[in-house]
């Protein structure tokens, strides 16, 4: 991706409920991953805080950060109504305690 391309970058923070058992991270794991046969994502990516130096900007109050990347603000909008997304919501908000979204655009 060129620097100068204008994207739409959606990150998302999850934060799960104490006390999920394995096989409830494991159904969010594979819930969270299913978005990437959405169509409308150029680039995915889902993951967990990586294990760098704490410092004064690094925040590490998160168990999963999903990273989608999209053309247009058209096809964020959607993916928003996704079946696949909208699935994903109904099945795994169960697991979640908090969730943090940031949309920014490239400039």
């Amino acid at each position: 991706m060129k620097a100068l391309d204008k994207k739409l970058v959606h990150v998302v923070n999850f934060t799960l409920k104490p006390g999920l058992s394995a096989e409830d991270r494991r159904r969010f794991e594979a819930g969270v991953s299913s978005l990437h046969t959405i169509d409308e994502i150029a680039i995915f990516n889902v993951g967990k805080p990586a294990p760098v130096d704490d410092g004064p900007t690094i925040d590490k109050n998160y168990d999963y950060c999903l990273l989608c990347i999209f053309e247009n603000i058209e096809a964020h909008d959607r993916y928003q109504v996704h079946p696949v997304h909208l699935q994903f919501i109904e099945q795994c908000n169960q697991y979640w305690e908090k969730v943090v979204a940031f949309d920014s655009e490239t400039i």
